[in-house]
């Protein structure tokens, strides 16, 4: 791994781990849906703002660019975003963040069919097997991560995999064709097309009240807003670019630890044996798949 990824895999591993405790608290005053939809709206006004009024942004208008960030949008956007703000009505942020962690897991069988340059070796075998496994016994555990939840709801680990899941499309679509184009533009159009899916589907299946919501509520929004959806996404997409799909992975490794942490300071969550022992196995398994690594650096956007 090189090692100037490491400011951005921190930094992008920071912003998504408080992203995610900040948002179990809004969650708690919106529907998941809506806040989902909500916030990926404001996204996109600011970055309507900043084609408006900069002078070195013009809107995109390559075909090619917007076929695969509306892909992006739909799938590895609206889907994943949603399902883990769900996930969040389940278990503690810190439950969500350490399923999260397993996307190096996913990446790297999806990289082996889809990516020449990033190809299973025994010792990536070994990792994704140590890291599912921790997975896998924080969920048979039934763990919580919540002080009045004593087990675990399927349905909250099911939500967290299967972004997972999608969210590994996304990435190997921007490796193999997605080199070329602005970080920005594609995370303008990806969040936007994202916001346009989900808005309408939750006015029309949950409806729109947001008369319970008080100011934490406010400002889980606006903090989940411009900095999990704003300023993430293009630093998420800048990160996958330039260093690789496998560098990409390793935020997973920083957000449990910054979600786990700011879950039991500000929101009373726990963190049990078993937790930490899953920590263990999936953090060993990130290691793993990602140690002795050497990633060509990809230009700047």
């Amino acid at each position: 791994m090189h090692t100037k990824a490491f400011p951005y895999v921190g930094l992008l591993g920071f912003l998504w781990g408080t992203n995610l405790v900040v948002m179990r608290v809004g969650v708690g005053q919106f529907d998941p849906v809506v806040f989902v939809g909500v916030r990926l709206l404001l996204a996109s006004l600011a970055f309507v703002a900043v084609y408006t009024f900069s002078s070195r942004r013009k809107l995109p208008t390559d075909r090619r660019l917007w076929l695969y960030a509306t892909f992006l949008g739909i799938v590895s956007t609206a889907i994943p975003m949603t399902a883990i703000v769900s996930s969040l009505t389940y278990q503690s942020s810190g439950i969500t963040a350490l399923l999260i962690t397993t996307a190096p897991a996913y990446i790297t069988i999806a990289a082996h069919f889809f990516l020449p340059d990033e190809q299973m070796n025994l010792r990536k075998l070994l990792g994704v097997f140590l890291a599912l496994g921790g997975a896998a016994l924080i969920v048979l555990r039934g763990e919580s991560g919540l002080p009045d939840i004593a087990q675990g709801s399927p349905i909250g680990y099911a939500l967290v995999i299967s972004a997972m899941l999608f969210e590994t499309a996304g990435t190997i679509l921007i490796r193999r064709q997605m080199q070329q184009f602005s970080a920005f533009d594609v995370t303008a159009v990806r969040l936007t097309i994202a916001g346009l899916t989900v808005m309408p589907i939750a006015v029309l299946l949950r409806g729109f009240d947001l008369s319970q919501v008080t100011s934490s509520g406010w400002f889980s929004l606006v903090y989940a807003t411009l900095i999990g959806a704003f300023s993430a996404q293009i630093l998420a997409f800048h990160v996958t670019k330039r260093f690789g799909a496998t560098a990409f992975s390793l935020t997973s490794y920083v957000i449990p630890v910054v979600a786990a942490i700011t879950g039991v300071l500000w929101l009373n969550e726990t963190i049990t044996v078993w937790m930490m022992l899953g920590m263990v196995f999936i953090g060993s398994g990130i290691l793993l798949i990602n140690g002795r690594r050497s990633l060509k650096l990809m230009p700047n956007p």
